[in-house]
């Protein structure tokens, strides 16, 4: 689809896109690399270290509900000084709390709660930036720019844990934190050194009006939208797991994750690289209940080639849900608070992972993997109805660009 591919490229080619998209992609993987649901890296230095699990899931446990705590902060600050003043203090912060952590110069603990409290969220960053470049009238290009970064959300969280579990298996536990820090502070500082398209800041008034936009319907809707597909995200990497050890066949795990990431980038690449005329929440609510149908036959399914077809369909639609989420947001906060709403929907999304892995490895010890795969059906199916409740919004509504009809 040759087509499709210069859609995206056309995209970079705008003044200044790939000189922000690309530094931001950079520390997109060094942040995988740091901390993917379980914190993937901490967990091989701090058991190294301890030689035990149990110290290497608190440390990781504190990184993640810093990282999801102090997000929004930091995405507050943006929003008020910008980019290029508040991410160098932050970078700045960051690689002395991976200095802490690497040296043992604090408590493993309080050095995973810094790093995560100091990781800025440059995905959101980078969203902001998308916005501010592809207004007015340009606007209509949108959809493919968060499909943008969705791929390169994807591609990082295949390719990072990967490279540090190498590095940490091989016995270097520290490098993959060191290698996740340079990437994230070298790509963070190559992103706020491109000042041209850092988006505008807004007077204080304009500001403190905006704040409220935080508290409208239309956006805590897609908060806990966000929140509840990091439910779903949590019960599936339980679930699939859980399903493959069941079967005597542990290996095979990787191959149902890898299923269902191939089908991610596809989907993902596939909606952005298209126009789409109509009403983002009606998508948002079809792509939901695709979703939700495609969950169900999980909770009855044994056969691995029928389990690992079916994980390769919800794989098709997660993307899409992503990219509107994300389209939602943007349309409905002023652009003043733009950067901390984003990250608000980052911080839900990765406390709903955090909670859906307790609750769904309980829900698997009493029920096996089918119970898990229920919990993520049921969080597909609450997708289903807060998209259903916002279809029926009277509230202005965004459309996506289509094709011109005659």
């Amino acid at each position: 689809m040759p087509s499709a591919s210069a859609n995206y490229l056309d995209l970079l080619r705008t003044s200044g896109a790939a000189a922000f998209f690309l530094p931001a992609a950079v520390g997109r993987l060094g942040i995988a690399m740091t901390g993917i649901g379980i914190g993937i890296g901490i967990v091989w230095l701090v058991h190294a270290r301890t030689g035990s699990y149990a110290a290497a899931g608190l440390v990781t446990g504190g990184f993640a509900v810093a990282d999801a705590v102090a997000g929004p902060q930091i995405g507050r600050l943006v929003d008020r000084f910008g980019q290029a003043r508040v991410l160098p203090c932050a970078l700045g912060a960051h690689a002395g709390a991976v200095a802490l952590l690497l040296t043992g110069g604090a408590s493993d603990l309080v050095a995973g709660v810094l790093v995560g409290a100091t990781l800025p969220q440059l995905g959101a960053l980078s969203a902001a930036r998308w916005s501010a470049l592809l207004s007015g009238e340009r606007a209509a290009a949108l959809p493919t720019a968060f499909a943008l970064e969705a791929l390169a959300n994807g591609l990082s969280y295949m390719a990072g844990p990967a490279l540090v579990s190498v590095l940490g298996a091989a016995g270097r536990p520290g490098a993959g934190v060191l290698l996740a820090a340079a990437l994230v502070v070298g790509g963070g500082l190559a992103l706020a050194a491109q000042r041209r398209t850092t988006p505008s800041l807004t007077g204080h008034v304009e500001r403190r009006h905006a704040g409220r936009a935080l508290l409208r319907a239309a956006f805590l809707r897609q908060v806990a939208f966000g929140l509840t597909l990091g439910v779903f995200f949590g019960a599936m990497q339980v679930s699939v797991t859980a399903y493959a050890v069941g079967r005597g066949t542990p290996d095979a795990a990787a191959l149902l994750h890898l299923a269902s990431n191939c089908t991610n980038l596809v989907g993902g690449w596939a909606y952005g690289a298209r126009r789409h005329g109509g009403s983002p929440r009606r998508h948002q609510a079809a792509a939901a209940i695709c979703l939700t149908v495609a969950c169900l036959p999980l909770t009855v399914l044994d056969a691995p080639l029928a389990v690992g077809v079916t994980l390769a369909l919800t794989g098709l639609v997660v993307p899409v849900l992503l990219i509107l989420t994300t389209v939602l947001t943007e349309s409905s906060v002023p652009r003043a608070v733009l950067t901390q709403a984003f990250t608000w929907g980052n911080s839900a999304s990765a406390a709903g992972i955090a909670g859906a892995a307790a609750v769904a490895g309980r829900v698997v010890d009493g029920g096996g993997a089918h119970g898990g795969f229920g919990v993520a059906a049921g969080a597909a199916a609450a997708m289903t109805v807060l998209a259903l409740s916002g279809s029926r919004d009277s509230s202005p509504d965004v459309r996506l660009p289509g094709r011109p009809t005659s």
